[in-house]
C-alpha cells in the first residue's frame, strides 16, 4: 500500500460541498470497492446530498482520502474521481459554469464562488502577454488527492465547454510527484507537462482559447444560477459581510432603489458599521456594487432581446447617459460596441479541432 496522506485538522474550520463524496463514492464502487464500508471506516455520512449547505470537512475528506489510497494502492486516485464529478454535484455553481460564455467567463465564475465549492482555498484568473492562468492559491493543509482531484475536474469541464481537443500550456501542482516515479496518469488526462511542488496549483492556457465563444453558452441559465449562488453563499457564511453584501445588491438591484442604506438596513448594521466591516476586507460599498454592474451589464449585453435602456436600468442606473459612461469605464467601448463585439465572436467561431 502507498503511503498514508492524512492531513492534520484545519484550525479553520474549512468545507467543500458534500456532492464532492458522492464522486469519491462513485470511484470507489466503480474499481469493486464498496463505498460504504470505506465511508465508515472514514467516519463519513453515507447519506450525502447535493445540496450547498450540507459540507464536508477538509480535515473529513483528507481521512477518506487517505483510506482510498490504502486500499486502491493509487496515490493518484484524486484523478480518477474527477471523471465522476459532475457539474450538479455543485449545484448552481456548476450549472452555471455549464452555461459560461467563454473559458475566461468559466475561470471567473468558479473563481467568484470558489468558497461555496471548499473554503480550503481561493481561486484567482492571472494574466499576462503570454497566457492566462488559473491560479489555485491553497489556505489550509489539504492532501494531494484533494488537488489532483480538482485540477483534474477542471480539467474535464472545461473540455466539455470547449467541445474539442483542449490542451493546457502546462499544470503545475503543490504536491509531491508521485512515490513511485509514475506520471503517467498525470500526463495522460492533462496532456501537457505537469511540475510538482511548485507554490500554487496552475492550470495555464493560450489567451486566444480562453476568450473563444463556447458553443453551448446560455447568458441568463448562466445570470439564474449566479444569483441563486450567491444567495447560498451568503447563507454559507452569515459573518462573511462581502457575500452578505454581494447577495443584497444582487437582491435591490433592479428595483433602481440600492444604496449603502438599503444594504445595511437589510443586513440590519448602520450604515457606518457596513462601511467598517467592509473597510477591513480591503473593500466598500461603491466597489462591489460598481463590480456588481459590471458583471449585470456583459452578462445582460449578451441577451439580444434586451435593449441597451432596459439594461441600463436592470443594472441599477437611472439613466441610459450614465450607463454608457459607467461601462466605457469598465471596458474602454460603449456598450453598443461590446455587443456588436460579442456577435462578431459568435459568428466566427474558432475551429476547435
Amino acid at each position: 500500500p502507498m503511503p498514508r496522506t492524512l492531513t492534520p485538522p484545519s484550525p479553520h474550520g474549512a468545507s467543500v460541498i458534500a456532492g464532492y463524496g458522492i464522486a469519491i463514492a462513485n470511484a470507489l464502487d466503480y474499481a469493486g470497492i464498496d463505498s460504504r464500508r470505506v465511508f465508515r471506516a472514514a467516519g463519513v455520512d453515507e447519506e450525502l446530498r447535493i445540496d450547498p449547505l450540507h459540507r464536508l470537512s477538509v480535515e473529513t475528506v483528507s481521512r477518506l482520502y487517505a483510506i482510498c489510497v490504502d486500499v486502491t494502492g493509487s496515490f493518484s486516485f484524486g484523478l480518477r474521481v474527477a471523471r465522476f464529478l459532475q457539474a450538479s454535484h455543485l449545484h448552481a455553481v456548476g450549472y452555471g459554469a455549464l452555461a459560461s460564455s467563454t473559458l475566461l467567463d468559466f475561470g471567473q465564475r468558479m473563481a467568484r464562488f470558489m468558497q461555496l465549492v471548499s473554503q480550503s482555498a481561493t481561486l484567482e484568473i492571472r494574466e499576462n502577454r503570454e497566457e492566462t492562468q488559473l491560479v489555485c492559491i491553497v489556505h489550509v493543509p489539504i492532501c494531494p488527492q484533494t488537488e489532483d482531484a480538482w485540477a483534474a475536474f477542471l480539467m474535464r469541464l472545461m473540455r466539455i465547454l470547449h467541445g474539442g481537443d483542449l490542451r493546457p500550456l502546462r499544470v503545475e501542482l503543490t504536491h509531491p510527484a508521485p512515490p513511485d516515479g509514475d506520471h503517467r496518469p498525470y500526463l495522460d488526462l492533462f496532456r501537457a507537462s505537469v511540475l510538482f511542488e511548485r507554490p500554487n496549483m496552475v492550470l495555464a492556457f493560450a489567451q486566444d482559447v480562453m476568450r473563444a465563444a463556447l458553443p453551448g453558452a446560455c447568458p441568463e441559465l448562466a445570470q439564474y444560477n449566479d444569483k441563486v449562488a450567491t444567495t447560498y453563499l451568503a447563507r454559507l457564511d452569515r459573518t462573511d459581510v462581502v457575500a452578505c453584501v454581494r447577495a443584497a445588491i444582487i437582491e435591490q438591484l433592479p428595483t433602481g432603489k440600492c444604496s449603502r442604506e438599503s444594504v445595511a438596513a437589510a443586513l440590519s448594521l448602520s450604515p457606518e458599521t457596513l462601511q467598517s466591516r467592509l473597510a477591513s476586507r480591503q473593500t466598500s460599498f461603491h466597489a462591489l456594487l460598481d463590480g456588481i454592474r459590471e458583471e449585470c451589464a456583459r452578462a445582460f449585453l449578451s441577451q439580444a432581446s434586451l435593449s441597451v435602456t432596459e439594461i441600463a436600468y436592470m443594472a441599477g442606473f437611472t439613466d441610459v447617459s450614465n450607463f454608457t459612461r459607467a461601462f466605457k469605464r469598465w471596458t474602454g467601448q460603449s456598450p453598443s460596441a461590446f455587443r456588436q463585439q460579442l456577435v462578431g465572436s459568435r459568428s466566427g467561431s474558432p475551429d476547435k479541432g
